[in-house]
């Protein structure tokens, strides 16, 4: 299976938003109910005003998820709970399509992921990634992509739910 990325542009927003009303994503990416909290959530970005990238996950050419990538210590709050040193980057993913769920296709859309984007700036040392602690699947596919659990801690901007701080080293 061809697995490929390309930048999310502004025209997808609306592909981005029937995808967050999916059960199997709503169930873990609850914060952005309507489409105007989409835009408003992830257009700074798409426009270079925020520093995060975004990301469709392509499989055949086709859109199948959505993955993101920012440096750690552009988000002081969040670099601080998290407690990781400069040259970290976060990336946060979901695969859109159910029947590419429990198949091992996160996992290898995450591992290349980290290896050509992430890792391809010279300066990123180390991915992290914090999942919600009882998303079991989500938890195995990071593992399976390299990634090891280095400690929990409670979000207090996630309704002070318990998290999971994955970490994989270059």
């Amino acid at each position: 299976m061809r697995i490929g990325f390309r930048p999310l542009t502004a025209d997808e927003l609306p592909l981005l938003y029937e995808w967050l009303q999916s059960k199997h994503i709503q169930r873990w990416w609850t914060d952005r109910e309507t489409y105007d909290e989409v835009v408003q959530h992830y257009l700074p970005a798409i426009e270079g005003s925020e520093q995060t990238d975004l990301y469709l996950i392509l499989s055949e050419g086709l859109p199948v998820g959505f993955i993101q990538t920012y440096r750690v210590s552009d988000y002081p709050d969040y670099r601080d709970l998290v407690a990781v040193e400069e040259g970290v980057a976060g990336v946060d993913l979901f695969v859109a399509e159910p029947e590419l769920t429990g198949r091992g296709f996160g996992s290898e859309a995450l591992r290349r992921f980290v290896a050509d984007i992430v890792f391809s700036d010279p300066e990123i040392h180390a991915c992290v990634a914090d999942p919600d602690a009882e998303n079991v699947a989500s938890l195995r596919a990071f593992e399976k992509a390299g990634f090891r659990v280095v400690r929990r801690f409670v979000d207090p901007s996630d309704n002070d739910k318990l998290h999971a701080l994955l970490r994989l080293d270059r």
